[in-house]
Parts: C-alpha cells; sequence; structure tokens
C-alpha cells in the first residue's frame, strides 16, 4: 500500500495549523485578508492562492469535492492519497485554506501540486530476512 502524503508536512502548513489552534478565527476564510501568510503558502505550495482557485473556472462535469463536508472530504482526499489530518486524525483546521487548491491540482485544473522525492527507504521485510538469516548462520 502508498504512503499518503500529508498536507501537514508541506512547509509552512504545521506552523500555520499551530496557529489556528491558538487562535480559533485563524481557520476562518476571513483570516486570509488579515494573515497574508496563508497566501504566501499557498502560492510557495500550489502556485496558486484560494481566492484564485475560487475563481478559476471548473471544467464541465466537476463535481464539486471542495463542496463536501469535512469529514467526506477527508476520505476522498485520502482516496487521492493525500492525508488532510492531523497526528490525531482530526481534519487539520486551516484546511478550507488549502482544500480548493489540492483539489484543483490533483485532478490537474490548475495550480501543481509540491515536488515529492522518491521514496528511498530500504524495505523492512529485506532488513528483517536479513537479521533472520544472520540469526539462522549463528546457530
Amino acid at each position: 500500500m502508498e504512503r499518503l502524503r500529508r498536507l501537514i508536512d508541506l512547509p509552512g502548513v504545521n506552523d500555520l495549523e499551530y496557529r489556528a489552534i491558538l487562535k480559533r478565527d485563524f481557520a476562518e476564510p476571513e483570516a486570509r485578508a488579515e494573515f497574508p501568510e496563508i497566501d504566501e503558502c499557498s502560492m510557495a505550495i500550489f502556485g496558486i492562492t484560494a481566492e484564485q482557485a475560487e475563481d478559476h473556472p471548473r471544467p464541465a462535469g466537476w463535481d464539486k469535492p471542495e463542496r463536501l463536508p469535512v469529514p467526506a472530504q477527508v476520505a476522498a482526499f485520502e482516496a487521492e492519497g493525500w492525508d488532510v489530518t492531523d497526528d490525531k486524525r482530526r481534519p487539520l483546521r486551516v484546511l478550507g485554506h488549502f482544500n480548493q487548491q489540492l483539489w484543483l491540482a490533483i485532478r490537474g485544473v490548475a495550480g501543481t501540486l509540491p515536488f515529492q522525492p522518491e521514496d528511498n527507504t530500504p524495505d523492512p521485510w529485506g532488513s528483517s530476512l536479513a537479521a533472520e538469516a544472520k540469526r539462522f548462520r549463528k546457530r
């Protein structure tokens, strides 16, 4: 099974999430006008702001996933390979600042997905087999 990419691991998102925990109003859409760092983070990650994403025309047949209730979006994002929850599996408070950009980028409509290097970590099966073989030879 492929590991999900985590929105909170993208540069700047964890810091914004922390601020939303400290100040509830930070998670509201109106906060983007007061806190330009939200749009700066969005531009750095997706190349598009939330406002630009709202105004971007959708293709015919667009099913409006960005308007689903948050729990349904969490499940839909997971189906697309993205985890939009925190370490306790709660939806991110700042999800509303990034969900449209992420949907548009995932579907190739607007914006870009951030670069993800290939996972070069060794296969845990191989390492455990090697350890088991070493123990067997000692017997």
